[in-house]
């Protein structure tokens, strides 16, 4: 990568570090992305969120900040996950099994067919993904109310159900990672979703639920979560 280059992720970016920065340049390299057509469009404290273009359309790129990440919290949620049963509480290997575990997560989601972000690469720390919108990211629910929420309730129901008949809770569903697709929900952020062989499994299903439940009685539909989840989890 030229030096200007990193120059300008160093500054413009201000959170990557020189394994980054290869990493970047590597999936650059490969044709997922262009480096400088990237914008950023969110910042945060584990990971950040950038809008790019592909070789396969445009794309979001995440990239989990190795220093700032909670590996701690990262790992109390990874241990009981049968695909990484034997993960070392290693600050980076966490941290890369996590992103690889988002990566495996999704893939399973679109096997499914929830309606989430294709996966389409993955490297170390840095996840590559199709964008959800069209010519821009799709705004958050919080952000952007469906016009038809009982309508959008339902197909968010609908797409938890199909998880979990693949095997999987999502473990993290709130108004602020699920979109509003031209008023189609589109589930995002699948680093802590788990198979259901997790003990904790059937509690992140309920913590789902009621997140998603309440912020729907607000915007006036009615819900009885038991019945939610009674016919999520039916035969």
């Amino acid at each position: 990568m030229a030096k200007k280059s990193r120059e300008k992720f160093k500054v413009y970016k201000n959170v990557f570090d020189e394994f980054a920065l290869r990493t970047l340049f590597e999936l650059e390299s490969k044709g997922h992305f262009l480096e400088e057509d990237l914008v950023p469009i969110s910042i945060g404290k584990e990971s950040n969120i950038f809008w790019g273009q592909g070789k396969a359309g445009e794309v979001i790129v995440k990239i989990y900040r190795l220093e700032s990440c909670d590996f701690n919290r990262m790992y109390d949620y990874i241990k009981y996950d049968p695909r990484f049963i034997k993960l070392k509480k290693q600050r980076r290997k966490v941290i890369l099994a996590w992103a690889q575990r988002e990566y495996r997560n999704m893939l399973k989601a679109r096997e499914a067919n929830v309606n989430a972000p294709l996966p389409h690469a993955i490297l170390n720390n840095v996840l590559v993904m199709e964008l959800i919108g069209k010519h821009a990211p799709a705004a958050k629910i919080k952000d952007v109310l469906p016009k038809n929420p009982k309508r959008f309730f339902d197909e968010i129901v609908k797409n938890i159900q199909r998880f979990y008949k693949a095997g999987y809770v999502h473990g993290d569903l709130s108004k602020f990672n699920i979109l509003n697709d031209n008023e189609t929900p589109a589930l995002i952020d699948f680093s802590q979703a788990t198979p259901l062989q997790n003990p904790n499994a059937t509690d992140y299903l309920k913590r789902d639920i009621k997140n998603v439940s309440d912020f729907f009685r607000k915007l006036g539909v009615k819900i009885d979560d038991e019945g939610i989840l009674r016919k999520i989890t039916s035969p």
